[in-house]
């Protein structure tokens, strides 16, 4: 019987190495640039949306090498390490970089196409509002939509409190020219501000291309994993953490902020990968 137990070759091939090198220099450089100037760099260097004033097209690469916290680079990092040495052993240093990269660039895609689909409705509701103010669409698109603001937003906390005061006054004479104009004016920044707010960063859509790439290149080996206290296959693995990821993504839980289709996402276009590799006989 295959058993492979937690912990991954005793030696670094070099894809998986320098990946590690690199993220952890990332990091690193975010705790430096944060502790010393106040600069998050992943506002940067992370994955905004399309249509964000801070989107850039080098951020779909970048965002891969960028992490939220020292938790969230190590298990990421644990993790490539333990399943990256068995796919680049078996495909080479050139095949394993192409494919972390595609399925990274994959999960991206995936992620802010469920973005969009989730979004766009609330976006043309406020240029609606922007173009034509009206309270009839001002009080129907407060009473759909959670608004995200707090005092940690000093760019839009002050125009948001100068809204609410203007909305009650347009509760009262919907007619009012000046509340709407303070309602316009607030929504004009707010679009903006809503549009800047997707930032996705981490190796993990990449991860979990891996993942699907041990389960399909050994989907029998035993796996012995710190949090199931039994052996389980390579196949089954990964077939219910897909699952998982599935049915978390579609609960869309209030305070999750786990980018559950980015991980679908590298699953998804590592099989593609996978298989037309397959299909061409590259291995």
């Amino acid at each position: 019987m295959n058993y492979m137990r937690t912990g991954g070759f005793s030696m670094l091939p070099e894809v998986v190495k320098n990946l590690l090198i690199i993220n952890v220099l990332a990091f690193i450089a975010r705790v430096v640039f944060s502790v010393n100037f106040g600069i998050d760099i992943n506002d940067y260097l992370g994955l905004h949306y399309w249509e964000s004033e801070k989107f850039r097209p080098y951020q779909f690469v970048t965002y891969m090498f960028m992490h939220g916290n020292f938790g969230h680079l190590f298990f990421n990092m644990f993790a490539v390490w333990m399943f990256g040495n068995a796919i680049e052993n078996a495909w080479g240093p050139k095949r394993f970089l192409i494919f972390y990269i595609f399925t990274g660039f994959g999960a991206a895609l995936l992620h802010y196409g469920i973005i969009h689909f989730e979004i766009s409705g609330d976006i043309t509701a406020m240029e609606q509002i922007v173009n034509y103010p009206n309270f009839e669409n001002i009080a129907t698109f407060v009473s759909q939509h959670r608004f995200a603001v707090s005092q940690y937003y000093p760019e839009i906390y002050p125009a948001y409190q100068e809204f609410k005061g203007a909305f009650s006054a347009l509760q009262v004479n919907p007619e009012n020219y000046e509340a709407l104009n303070i309602s316009a004016t607030f929504f004009s920044k707010y679009l903006n501000h809503f549009k800047d707010l997707p930032n996705v960063v981490g190796a993990s859509g990449s991860l979990f291309g891996i993942l699907l790439a041990f389960g399909m290149m050994f989907p029998n080996a035993q796996l012995f994993m710190l949090f199931i206290p039994f052996p389980i296959k390579a196949k089954y693995f990964v077939i219910g953490y897909g699952a998982l990821e599935l049915f978390s993504g579609l609960q869309n839980s209030p305070g999750d902020n786990v980018a559950h289709f980015a991980h679908l996402g590298g699953m998804l276009f590592g099989f593609i990968l996978i298989k037309f590799w397959r299909k061409k006989g590259i291995y």
